[in-house]
């Protein structure tokens, strides 16, 4: 946005997120620059005879949606693991794959990513971990979202593709230059945390390396966290505890922790979370492929901070929030048969406000609120998917679907305006991701089956 320049939303339904969830019905909010500079009732003196004027006719303005866990460097192996157990799914089929991608590939998937990201809302993610930071930095920079990225990290686990067979200080030595060399740039909008793959692929002494650099240059630790009932088995085997137990033992439960999946937590575990702040992704799609059930009702009733992801397109497919929100607001529903909990106005929480403070920004953005960063997305409920809408906010999660939002902002600037995506060229990326793809498999030797006969000519 040029210098001073301004953009006056008016007659909106703004759904504020700030802390008491304040609502405007035909509010108003005026972004100057990269920042909100007053919401709710804008005093005239404020506005700029030249600024734009965006009537909203009553459409919703909300938050940016916030991806606490999305797989960028996955996104064009979708279709990777439908239909296949566990072990052939990472064995055969997303460790071949992904140890076969260049740094180019990285960069495009990423790109292809961040297209869906921008359809369904997002403004801010955490990416868990590839291989190749600086391919996503290039993409994110020019899809213009904000990002906290990571390297997928291991140094030790069976079966790793020789590529990926690191020591321990050259995974550090990795992270820390990459940190150093990316950490807020695109304007503060990309930043390096550390990752860690899982229990199953990081010793000890990498857990606690990893935990006093975060320390040290205030970013987060990513982790895959109690995903699979194997993994807490291999931790009781392996270390006479389950996965959050240890690391408690080790010491690295803290509020810059953001513990992925969090599936097989026991009660006392759950308690754990809430002693040491430690920041939850719930990911249900994911997670009821193979995974389970996480303790969500639990985890809320003891104000952990649950945030939502997708996890990534090799094991969801759908990198859409919107999607996620409708599952959550289901499946707990479902394995507790209570059809109370985890009502639609905590899970509208859970994909702003919590996301924002699961990636320990909520000072600059998660809700609509003076001072904050402008970020922001117009909702369209006109149409027959979401129409007629009675219950205003139950119906931003039970019958939105991602086609409903209209136009995203991030840092001030438009990323798609009227569905348009600004950015990117989106036919490029999409078809460039295709071939891409198609290469990959065949460098790994993955042959996916014929689901029905097939004649070919």
């Amino acid at each position: 946005m040029e210098s001073g320049k301004q953009i006056y939303f008016r007659n909106g339904y703004i759904l504020t997120m700030n802390e008491r969830n304040q609502v405007y019905e035909n509010g108003d909010l005026l972004v100057q620059e990269d920042k909100i500079l007053a919401v709710g009732e804008v005093a005239s003196e404020l506005v700029k005879p030249d600024a734009e004027i965006i009537d909203l006719k009553g459409k919703y303005l909300l938050p940016g949606f916030v991806n606490t866990h999305v797989h960028t460097s996955q996104q064009i192996s979708r279709g990777v693991g439908d239909d296949v157990d566990f072990m052939t799914w990472l064995h055969k089929r997303m460790w071949p794959f992904e140890s076969n991608m260049t740094e180019e590939d990285s960069y495009v998937s990423t790109l292809m990513c961040c297209l869906e990201l921008i359809r369904s809302g997002v403004t801010s993610f955490a990416e868990p971990g590839g291989q190749f930071v600086s391919g996503m930095v290039k993409a994110v920079t020019e899809a213009g979202l904000r990002g906290k990225l990571a390297k997928s990290v291991m140094d030790c686990g069976e079966g790793l593709p020789l590529v990926w067979q690191r020591t321990m200080e050259e995974e550090l030595e990795q992270q820390t230059e990459d940190l150093k060399r990316y950490h807020n740039s695109a304007d503060g909008r990309v930043q390096i945390w550390y990752g860690l793959r899982t229990i199953f692929n990081n010793t000890d002494e990498l857990i606690l390396r990893t935990k006093e650099l975060a320390d040290h240059y205030q970013a987060g630790v990513h982790m895959h966290v109690a995903e699979a009932k194997s993994e807490v088995e291999y931790t009781k085997e392996v270390y006479g505890e389950s996965t959050v137990t240890h690391l408690h033992r080790l010491g690295v439960l803290d509020k810059n922790l953001l513990a992925v999946h969090t599936v097989w937590l026991t009660d006392e575990e759950v308690d754990l979370f809430q002693e040491y702040d430690v920041k939850v992704s719930h990911n249900p799609a994911s997670a009821m492929r193979v995974l389970g059930f996480a303790k969500i009702p639990q985890m809320l009733d003891k104000n952990i901070c649950v945030s939502i992801g997708t996890d990534g397109a090799s094991s969801s497919n759908r990198m859409d929030i919107v999607d996620e929100m409708w599952l959550t607001s289901l499946i707990h529903k479902g394995w507790r048969l209570d059809s109370t909990v985890v009502p639609s106005q905590d899970i509208l929480c859970m994909a702003t406000k919590n996301g924002a403070r699961a990636l320990l920004d909520e000072h600059l953005y998660g809700s609509l609120e003076q001072g904050k960063k402008a970020d922001l997305i117009i909702i369209n409920p006109n149409g027959p998917s979401m129409m007629p809408v009675n219950d205003r906010i139950a119906a931003l999660v039970t019958s939105m679907h991602s086609t409903n939002i209209e136009s995203t902002m991030c840092d001030g600037k438009w990323l798609m305006k009227d569905r348009k995506i600004l950015t990117l060229d989106e036919d490029a990326i999409v078809n460039e991701a295709q071939k891409r793809s198609e290469a990959i498999y065949k460098r790994a030797g993955i042959v996916l089956p014929d689901r029905f006969p097939v004649i070919r000519r």
